[in-house]
């Protein structure tokens, strides 16, 4: 690791400019005190090192929670008056910056701000929504209209590793598909059409013609480059590198080197050449291992388990409840379970675009077993070696609002392309642990949610209307069980269980926002 020495003072300037501390006798530029005002992150993560095996697996995933817990200020490079809160770097005037803005960002000091509940990493109520693309505008807006930006809850982030890897694996089975499908035309001289099918999903179909051209037409729920790209409410983000970088420039105002330093492109495909883009006197604000840390922390965070009720009725009920879920089709699209071939998560991914490490940029990528390091609860490793996640999602994007229920086609600004009434299906393995409910977090019940499915999912949503008030509460009692459990727990325990494990852990300092 490396020791940045942060030479810089909050000069407060409105813009969040910071300049050098001089000794004004001598003329010479002074060291900051070792007390006082420091940033939030004095020791920065060389990524040489970590490619090299010299920082141990539990250190960095340590210092990846540290960076996500962190509290950033000034002198670590908190603020970005000079760009936008763009993924891509986007130049603005400094005049029109705020230090910070609640719409239009940076809007946070720490990535917890937002994912706390019910610990560090975790979703967040209402009151911490986010406004996407909002912070793209030149000047800023203040505006909470659904003409500037979609309102967004922010999710949790547990289990993400197992996420990204199902994830990958589709991406690279639907491409086989599609090259194998180029190939027989090419041979043929014939088009071929293909069913893009992957872990039992259904993604539509390619036609491939003879020239080598493929007509993506009729292909659903993924992007046509058919790359599944879990995370976000849309499905626009395709890894967990990528969604960070994102998210310290948006919600901080904290530059990653790879997206931000020297050498990197800016929106017009102009070269950057100084290690300051955003002009708040702070250069390289954080390292290549930096992102490394926080992505690996996120991506070994424990995924959710089951907390079945101690009261028999109430259990019998959830059990039950599994059943009816099951049988008025909510399974079709939040699958209880898929398949990870291979359970080794592997840093950086192959499908990261320009901006973000990339496999050929490391001499090794960094992996560790999902099954069997990190935090537990972690996923079942089965006997051929694979592993299951039981994540209750399809990682399809699905219509899921209509004119007989608006409710979920409030948004007005297109995202990345994807049709503003379409949404990645929702992760169920955490509901009982993330209200509110929506794409808003404006819904306060579960029953409240199911019953705005609209779209591709109004059969679903008649189905569970018609059900007696019994077969509803169980239903909900089911969906309450899935929880994210603490850091150490078994995949299931009871509500006593738990108690006493949360008892324990905030007796050992750890907070829990049930």
């Amino acid at each position: 690791m490396r020791c940045r020495i942060t030479k810089f003072i909050i000069c407060g300037l409105m813009f969040g400019g910071v300049f050098a501390f001089w000794d004004n006798e001598a003329g010479a530029q002074k060291e900051p005190l070792p007390y006082g005002e420091r940033p939030a992150l004095e020791k920065h993560l060389d990524q040489a090192e970590i490619e090299s095996g010299r920082i141990a697996f539990d250190e960095l995933l340590e210092m990846g929670e540290r960076i996500f817990a962190a509290r950033w200020n000034v002198l670590d490079g908190q603020g970005r008056p000079a760009a936008t809160g763009s993924g891509v770097p986007t130049k603005r005037d400094p005049r029109d910056a705020q230090r910070l803005a609640r719409v239009s960002g940076p809007d946070a000091t720490s990535c917890a701000d937002c994912h706390f509940q019910p610990t560090t990493g975790g979703a967040a109520g209402f009151a911490a929504n986010v406004f996407v693309l909002a912070q793209t505008l030149d000047p800023p807006t203040d505006s909470t209209s659904a003409e500037f930006s979609n309102e967004r809850n922010s999710l949790g982030m547990n289990g993400a590793g197992a996420i990204e890897m199902l994830a990958r694996e589709m991406s690279v089975a639907l491409q086989a598909i599609r090259a194998t499908a180029v190939s027989e035309a090419r041979s043929s001289g014939q088009a071929v059409t293909k069913q893009l099918v992957t872990k039992g999903v259904s993604f539509g179909q390619i036609t491939a013609l003879p020239n080598g051209t493929v007509d993506t037409s009729r292909v659903e729920g993924v992007d046509p480059d058919l790359v599944i790209k879990p995370f976000n409410q849309k499905g626009t983000v395709v890894s967990l590198r990528v969604f960070s970088n994102n998210a310290m420039n948006h919600h901080h105002g904290m530059q990653a080197v790879e997206r931000f330093g020297i050498g990197q492109k800016d929106n017009r495909g102009n070269l950057i050449t100084t290690p300051d883009f955003d002009q708040d006197g702070v250069p390289d604000e954080l390292t290549v291992g930096d992102i490394t840390a926080l992505t690996l922390f996120q991506a070994a965070m424990n995924i959710p388990g089951r907390v079945l009720p101690d009261d028999p009725v109430r259990r019998a009920a959830a059990e039950r409840g599994e059943r009816l879920f099951a049988q008025i089709g909510c399974t079709d699209c939040h699958r209880p379970a898929l398949v990870l071939d291979n359970p080794i998560y592997s840093e950086p991914s192959r499908f990261n675009p320009p901006g973000n490490l990339r496999p050929e940029d490391v001499t090794r990528p960094v992996t560790f077993d999902l099954t069997r390091e990190g935090p537990t609860p972690r996923l079942e490793r089965t006997s051929d070696g694979s592993a299951i996640v039981r994540a209750f999602t399809d990682l399809k994007r699905h219509v899921i609002c209509d004119d007989q229920d608006p409710y979920f086609c409030n948004e007005r600004k297109v995202q990345d392309g994807v049709p503003t009434n379409q949404f990645l299906t929702r992760k169920l393995w955490d509901v009982g642990s993330t209200a509110p409910y929506g794409h808003r977090g404006d819904l306060t019940t579960i029953t409240e949610a199911i019953l705005h499915h609209a779209g591709a999912a109004r059969p679903h949503r008649a189905r569970f209307a018609a059900l007696g008030q019994e077969e509803q509460a169980a239903i909900v009692e089911f969906l309450k069980t899935l929880q994210v459990l603490p850091p150490g727990a078994p995949p299931v325990v009871t509500e006593s269980e738990l108690q006493q494990l949360v008892r324990q852990r905030r007796a050992a300092g750890r907070e829990w926002n049930p």
